[in-house]
C-alpha cells in the first residue's frame, strides 16, 4: 500500500541531500546546453565535483529545435570523436558534414554526463555570483519561479572553485559580474564585446577558440564565450559546442 507522505520524505530527503553535497564545489556549470553538458562530463569523468545549474523545466538549450524546428542538426569532422564517445549515431550528409538526431543528442549528453557523477539542477536560476578576493568564488541561486513571479524570496548561497558561463547568447554570470562589480574583463576592450551576425566557419572556430578564463575563476564557453569576445554566430551546427565544453573541462582539469 502506498503512503503519500513517505512519497513526499522520499523526494524532500534525496533531494536536499543532493543539492547539500553541491554547496561546494569544484567547479560550478551555469545553463544546461550542449557546451556546458560536455564541460560537466568531462570534468565529472575526471572525477571533480561539478553541477550543472539551469533556469529551465528542461535540459539541452537551442539543440531540442535543431534549425528552426526540424530537429536535426550538424556536425563536422572536428567535432566526431565527442559525438562518437557520447554513443551519438550520426550520418554522412556529404564530405565534412554530418548529421544526428537533436532528441537522441540531448538524451545522450544528459544520460552520460550524470552517469560519470555531474550533477543536474533544472529549475534554478543563477541571479548573482559570490566575489571573494577578487574571483569569482560561487553562485547565487534561487528557484526560477521566484525570479519569474517577482517575489522577494531571498536566495542561497554555494561555493566554487571555478565557473563557467555557458548560458548562451545573453551571457548571463558574466552581465551580472560586469553589472555589478564594474570588473575590466580579459577581452580587448575590457567589456563584454558583443556577438557578431552569422558566419557558420568563423562562428565554429570563434566559439572554441574564445573559450577560457574570462575573468579571475570565470569561464566562457559556448555561445557565451563569443557573445564576451565579439565572435560570430553559427547557427544549427553544433561542432564548435561540443568542442567548446571539452576545452573548457580540460583546461580547468588541469588547474585543479
Amino acid at each position: 500500500m502506498l503512503n503519500e507522505i513517505i512519497i513526499t520524505k522520499a523526494i524532500l530527503d534525496t533531494y536536499v541531500a543532493k543539492l547539500k553535497e553541491a554547496l561546494e564545489l569544484d567547479v560550478a556549470i551555469v545553463g544546461g546546453g550542449p557546451s556546458g553538458l560536455v564541460a560537466g562530463y568531462y570534468l565529472a569523468k575526471a572525477g571533480k565535483r561539478v553541477a550543472l545549474f539551469d533556469k529551465k523545466l528542461s535540459i539541452g538549450g537551442g539543440i531540442w529545435g535543431g534549425g528552426m524546428m526540424f530537429n536535426e542538426i550538424v556536425v563536422q569532422d572536428a567535432a566526431l570523436p565527442v559525438i562518437k564517445e557520447f554513443g551519438i549515431g550520426v550520418k554522412k550528409y556529404e564530405e565534412g558534414y554530418y548529421t544526428f538526431g537533436a532528441i537522441e543528442t540531448v538524451a545522450a549528453l544528459i544520460y552520460r554526463a550524470i552517469e560519470h557523477g555531474l550533477k543536474i539542477f533544472n529549475l534554478i536560476t543563477v541571479e548573482d555570483i559570490v566575489f571573494k578576493d577578487g574571483r569569482v568564488s560561487g553562485l547565487v541561486v534561487n528557484w526560477s519561479p521566484t525570479e519569474i513571479t517577482g517575489l522577494p524570496v531571498d536566495p542561497l548561497t554555494l561555493h566554487s572553485h571555478f565557473t563557467i558561463d555557458a548560458t548562451g547568447h545573453p551571457a548571463n554570470v558574466v552581465s551580472v559580474l560586469v553589472r555589478k562589480m564594474g570588473v575590466k574583463l580579459n577581452t580587448e576592450t575590457g567589456g563584454i564585446i558583443g556577438e557578431k551576425s552569422m558566419d557558420a566557419e568563423l562562428g565554429e572556430m570563434h566559439t572554441v577558440n574564445n573559450t577560457k578564463e574570462v575573468f579571475p575563476g570565470l569561464y566562457v564557453s559556448g555561445m557565451a564565450a563569443n557573445t564576451v569576445y565579439g565572435g560570430y554566430r553559427m547557427g544549427p551546427i553544433f561542432g564548435g559546442m561540443l568542442l567548446s565544453g571539452k576545452k573548457a573541462a580540460e583546461e580547468i582539469n588541469e588547474r585543479l
